[in-house]
């Protein structure tokens, strides 16, 4: 599972802004413990945050190009082009056959 989702990320702000908001209201209520859990699970809204913000994806490195490798498309386009040519042979000589033979018929 991919923790780095929008849905996490979302659900992981919404935590955070619940508890930076319940600090001041725990204070305000004379609660010091309520107040400190606050921080402490900011704190952890906060280390969230950071665990499923999105990465700017990392600059490709570009590679040159191996000769052999260029060489190795090259002569595979070759065959393929000639694979084709074979085929369209076959079929066009198939045709040949059955119109002959159907000429034949007719005599």
């Amino acid at each position: 599972m991919n923790v780095r989702t929008p849905f996490w990320h979302r659900t992981v702000g919404v935590f955070l802004f619940i508890n930076i908001a319940g600090f001041p209201l725990a204070v305000a209520m004379g609660e010091p413990r309520h107040a400190f859990l606050h921080v402490v699970l900011s704190f952890v809204g906060y280390l969230g945050w950071q665990l499923t913000a999105q990465r700017k994806p990392s600059p490709v490195q570009t590679v040159e190009a191996d000769p052999r490798l260029e060489y190795l498309q090259q002569s595979v386009d070759a065959i393929a082009l000639e694979v084709e040519r074979i085929g369209e042979a076959q079929r066009f000589n198939e045709k040949l056959r059955v119109e002959k033979d159907k000429g034949n018929r007719q005599v």
